[in-house]
C-alpha cells in the first residue's frame, strides 16, 4: 500500500542512518521498526503479572497486620533496656 506519511526531522536521520548501516531500502526499514513497536506494544498489553502468596514465616502469635505496634514495642523494650543500664 502506496501512503504519505510525516516523519520529525530527528527521527528520520535516525531512520536514514539505520538504513545505510544495515544496508536496506529506507521502506523496509521504516516497515520493520513499525513492526517492531506495534508487536512491542501488543506484548505489554497482553503480559499479565501473576503474584504468588509466600508465606512469611512470622511466628506464631506475630499478626503481620500490626507490624507497627511490634515495632513500637520492640522500641520500648529497646529504650527501657537503655535506660537499666544507666
Amino acid at each position: 500500500m502506496r501512503t504519505t506519511l510525516t516523519i520529525d526531522d530527528d527521527l528520520a536521520g535516525l531512520l536514514k542512518r539505520r538504513s545505510q548501516e544495515l544496508g536496506k531500502p529506507f521502506k523496509e526499514v521504516i516497515n520493520q521498526a513499525l513492526r517492531k513497536g506495534l508487536i512491542d506494544d501488543e506484548i505489554r498489553v497482553e503480559r499479565k503479572v501473576v503474584t504468588r502468596p509466600m508465606a512469611l514465616g512470622l511466628r506464631p502469635g506475630i499478626d503481620p497486620d500490626r507490624m507497627n505496634q511490634l515495632c513500637d514495642e520492640l522500641e520500648v523494650e529497646e529504650y527501657l533496656r537503655k535506660e537499666g543500664k544507666k
